[in-house]
Parts: structure tokens; C-alpha cells; sequence
């Protein structure tokens, strides 16, 4: 099997107001945000040619995309082969809470943790996430 894990895509967390918080970020930290937070957008290494994305988003505290899980944050990793991933974990006893989701900037899935925290997975098609990306912080 390829690698696992391959780096972060995102840090997604609840906060009572998301639209102060980015414009908090932004103000005070330089993060230049747009309706879902912002990019940190970064070069491969081994293919310095390709980008690569990392998310950060604050959600509303009412956000249901935490659901089946008590804390307050997400975490989610860049994977390769996300199928053959999947029927590795499951293999392997790791709860895979929903069937994988395709987009045209990648697949996803999640799994939980061994506290019960939930993990989105992404194999990502940075190409086409590059087009509809807004908020960049460089």
C-alpha cells in the first residue's frame, strides 16, 4: 500500500460566531478569509511543481458537520488511495463512519478515532480545488 497519511488538509473547529472569527484571523493574524475560512496553499516536495492546500475553517457552534462526535474540532488528513486505504482500516477494526463522497476536488470519508473522535479523510485533486479556492493566505 501507498503512504497513509500524507500531510494535514484542514483544521475545522465550532466557535460561537464564524463570520467575527475569521474576521478576527484576518485583522489580527493576516488571514485572508472567505465564507469557509482560508488556504495555506503550499508547493509538494516531491513534485515542487504541484500545490498542495491546507484548510482552516471555524464552523457555528449548531454546525451538524461535528456530528456523531463531542468535541469542538476536526481534523483532516490528505491520504493517498482512499479505497484501498478504507478497506485497510476497516481490516484493521477502525470504525468507518460514512461511504466515501466524490467531488471534483476529491474524495472523503470518515472514521473515528480510538476516543471516539471524528477524523475526515481526503484524497484530494488539488488541480481542480485550486480553481475554486477564494480565501489564500500566503
Amino acid at each position: 500500500m501507498k503512504k497513509r497519511v500524507t500531510g494535514i488538509g484542514g483544521v475545522f473547529f465550532k466557535c460561537k460566531d464564524p463570520k467575527k472569527t475569521r474576521e478576527w484571523y484576518d485583522k489580527h493574524l493576516g488571514l485572508s478569509t472567505d465564507d469557509y475560512g482560508t488556504n495555506f496553499e503550499w508547493r509538494k516536495t516531491d513534485k515542487p511543481e504541484e500545490k498542495g492546500f491546507t484548510q482552516w475553517s471555524p464552523f457555528s457552534n449548531e454546525s451538524t458537520f461535528f456530528e456523531d462526535q463531542q468535541s469542538d474540532f476536526m481534523i483532516n488528513f490528505r491520504v493517498e488511495n482512499i479505497e484501498e486505504l478504507v478497506k485497510t482500516l476497516r481490516n484493521e477494526g477502525v470504525v468507518v463512519i460514512d461511504e466515501i463522497e466524490t467531488f471534483d476536488y476529491g474524495k472523503f470519508v470518515h472514521i473515528l478515532d480510538n476516543e471516539g473522535k471524528k477524523i475526515q479523510l481526503w484524497e484530494p485533486e488539488d488541480s481542480n480545488y485550486d480553481q475554486i479556492v477564494e480565501g489564500r493566505t500566503f
